[in-house]
């Protein structure tokens, strides 16, 4: 797994360091824009900085903190939470006892969101 998925831990402890800093989805809205969006060399320095920027973090302050974290914890105890929900993958989004599975999903848990009066954080 971890030869088909290199970055994946890495990339999983970036993301809970920028959770913790209040700045989770706009750090993978970032990221996984330039990921899955084309960006040649997206694990560059000068890529996947220019993406925590824009979701406003620094990278190397997440390097630092991931260093000598208890970021694995965080994702084994998140891992456990969406086994619970009953599902297995990603994205996977719970909201208010009822699960969204896929990316075609996104939209139906965006509409609840609307309706239960919660705010978009990004544009």
């Amino acid at each position: 797994m971890l030869a088909d998925q290199p970055y994946i831990f890495w990339l999983s402890k970036l993301a809970v360091e920028a959770e913790r800093r209040g700045h989770g989805p706009e750090f993978t809205f970032q990221v996984s824009r330039s990921i899955f969006g084309g960006t040649k060399n997206w694990n560059a320095p000068e890529n996947l900085g220019a993406a925590v920027e824009a979701a406003g973090l620094d990278l190397a302050e997440l390097e630092i903190a991931i260093a000598s974290g208890n970021h694995l914890e965080e994702i084994d105890s998140n891992q456990a939470a969406l086994e619970k929900s009953g599902h297995w993958g990603v994205p996977t989004f719970v909201f208010r006892g009822e699960p969204f599975f896929g990316q075609d999903r996104v939209d139906l848990l965006r509409w609840r969101l609307d309706k239960a009066g919660v705010a978009k954080r990004l544009t």
